[in-house]
């Protein structure tokens, strides 16, 4: 248990318990953890929606499939960063995503029905449920910008947005992105080759400097 709370003190959801609260809030929410290996399912579409979980160590994708397998990345989550929730607010039954590990990770799950109601007064309740509201209006912001990168009508027009706000995210002109070639190009919904061609032509013009996942802009 001392080691799963030394893990959490910097968790969004966390934030404002006090120490001495952490593991009676850990048992109140049934905190429980699993690893699991790189590539392995987390969660599979058409799972019932029963837990919330919390990135300890490594890094998750939430990922949607078609019938043919053809995958397309909604978000990534990494240490620190939850899924479920939203689902498991909204009352879903079934999750229409699934989740699975990017490398070897270690998740924490916990009850969502510990967050938001409690027979035993725990007064960190409304901290939780606090925090929890920041954390919805968060995602629900990155997937309102994820929808105007998608937006765009080109691949070089779906690129530029999506770098563009990485570099507001960090706050310079030099940035790492969380995905991999593949993995982009999942996130935004086109082409690998052709995503790769545009990010020659980029580099070509004077307009970005990259090296695997690391980006610069230039004016």
């Amino acid at each position: 248990m001392k080691k799963i709370i030394g893990s959490i003190r910097n968790v969004p959801l966390f934030i404002g318990v006090k120490d001495d609260n952490m593991e009676e809030m850990l048992n109140c929410l049934n905190a429980t953890t699993k690893t699991f290996s790189k590539n392995e399912y987390i969660e599979t579409a058409g799972d019932a929606v029963t837990k919330i979980g919390i990135v300890l160590e490594g890094d998750v994708n939430i990922i949607k499939e078609d019938y043919w397998g053809n995958r397309s990345i909604i978000g990534r989550c990494e240490a620190g960063n939850m899924f479920g929730e939203a689902f498991a607010c909204s009352g879903v039954a079934h999750i229409p995503v699934s989740v699975v590990a990017v490398s070897d990770s270690t998740i924490l799950f916990i009850d969502y029905d510990g967050i938001s109601s409690c027979n035993n007064s725990c007064n960190f309740h409304l901290i939780l449920i606090r925090n929890m509201m920041k954390i919805l209006a968060g995602k629900n912001i990155m997937l309102t910008e994820k929808i105007q990168h998608m937006s765009k009508r080109t691949t070089k027009e779906k690129l530029v947005s999506y770098l563009s706000q990485q570099a507001k995210l960090a706050g310079g002109d030099t940035f790492t992105i969380p995905f991999n070639r593949q993995e982009l190009a999942d996130y935004l919904g086109i082409d690998r080759s052709a995503m790769s061609n545009e990010l020659s032509k980029l580099r070509n013009s004077g307009k970005i400097e990259f090296y695997k996942s690391q980006f610069k802009l230039l004016k």
